[in-house]
């Protein structure tokens, strides 16, 4: 085996497909890039079992072949090569050479015929706007849950309904939830499809194809081998679903949305991280919503305190509740407008506190498109 290819091109190819690979593999053969040189190019591959990522580039091949080479390794070293172009191939002892410029390693190659079979993909699929889906990404997997005692909470729900495709997220005290569109083609879909995805594979497939284009989303598979790909241009990444019932958490948003306050969404975000100071990690925020706007009373250890008011605008009763800063705090990243809507929902359970529910909002009068929705539960405040 043996070929040349142009050094930021190949660095690239690596760096993408390396990225899901998790740090520590109890398996050292899944730590590999599994590198196939033809007449049609090279194409890099690694995978888990979990997840996939492979990716096409064009170089000269003088001799068609395959490795498997440490991927880690192979992505550090080709970012800091220098600028020339890069050659690899076989040496008679089956190891690897690499030369670039004056620079020149020799590396292990990994068996080959040990390595697992990439899967391949050949099921339903549809078509997302990559920022749209890059910026949904963004907006709901940060409410997933980071804990793996309970697998199913830390995954993105996907569903596709229609014309729509909706990314769902929770760990048990917030949802986030976005919708946005989806062409299924000539022949969309009779029944809604779900697909739930890791929040971490999927934040990568966000931050990697965030620009440009149209993302194919392909659905395959069955039992418990079920996974969804990802494709745009010449990078593909898949992944396994996670087995298990995502809970119902759709139901839980309210549909009389009347009692609200509309603030301006960096000032409140300002003050939150100001107050938030004096707070121990877990502790709640106090906010006091009134005609007057609203104000934040935060009591710390050592006798440390404080408060801050910023305008708002109320339509109902005042209001005393404790949030969660952070909570609250990452809902107002994830609105992406210049004023956010906090709505007071009802419960008919008089002894649990309802969540409040936060929406974009245009101005101070106009909503926004209801796209985005995210729910946050209360923390009891014992003072």
């Amino acid at each position: 085996m043996k070929f040349h290819v142009n050094r930021d091109v190949f660095s690239e190819a690596v760096s993408f497909v390396v990225k899901l690979l998790p740090q520590r593999n109890p398996q050292p053969i899944l730590a590999g890039v599994l590198i196939e040189a033809s007449e049609d190019g090279l194409s890099l591959a690694a995978f888990d079992y979990e997840a996939s990522a492979r990716t096409t580039i064009e170089a000269t091949v003088d001799e068609p072949g395959t490795i498997l080479v440490h991927g880690r390794l192979l992505s550090e070293i080709a970012s800091r090569l220098p600028n020339a172009p890069i050659q690899i191939a076989v040496d008679d002892d089956g190891g690897i050479l690499l030369t670039c410029g004056s620079a020149r390693f020799t590396l292990a190659s990994m068996p080959v015929q040990e390595y697992p079979a990439i899967p391949e993909v050949s099921g339903r699929s549809g078509l997302v706007p990559a920022e749209d889906f890059a910026t949904a990404i963004a907006q709901v997997a940060f409410a997933a849950s980071r804990d793996d005692v309970t697998p199913v909470l830390t995954g993105v729900q996907l569903e596709v309904t229609g014309t729509s495709l909706s990314l769902v997220a929770t760990d048990r005290y917030r949802v986030a939830l976005r919708e946005i569109p989806w062409d299924g083609g000539a022949a969309p879909a009779d029944e809604p499809i779900t697909a739930l995805v890791p929040a971490r594979t999927l934040q990568e497939v966000g931050k990697t194809f965030a620009h440009g284009g149209d993302i194919a989303i392909a659905f395959s598979g069955s039992g418990d081998r079920e996974i969804i790909a990802f494709t745009a241009g010449n990078k593909t990444v898949t992944s396994l679903l996670i087995k298990g019932n995502f809970p119902p958490v759709r139901r839980l948003f309210p549909a009389q949305t009347e009692h609200h306050a509309v603030v301006n969404t960096a000032e409140l975000a300002e003050a939150v991280r100001r107050v938030s100071l004096v707070l121990d990690r877990s502790a709640p925020l106090r906010f006091t919503f009134s005609s007057e706007g609203v104000s934040m009373d935060a009591s710390g250890t050592e006798q440390a305190r404080a408060t801050e008011s910023v305008d708002a605008t109320l339509l109902g009763d005042d209001v005393t509740l404790g949030l969660n800063p952070q909570y609250l705090l990452e809902s107002l990243g994830a609105v992406r407008s210049e004023f956010t809507r906090v709505t007071f929902t009802s419960s008919e359970n008089a002894n649990k506190l309802s969540p409040v529910l936060v929406t974009p909002q245009t101005s101070v009068d106009k909503g926004g498109d209801g796209s985005f929705k995210y729910l946050l539960q209360p923390n009891l405040l014992l003072r």
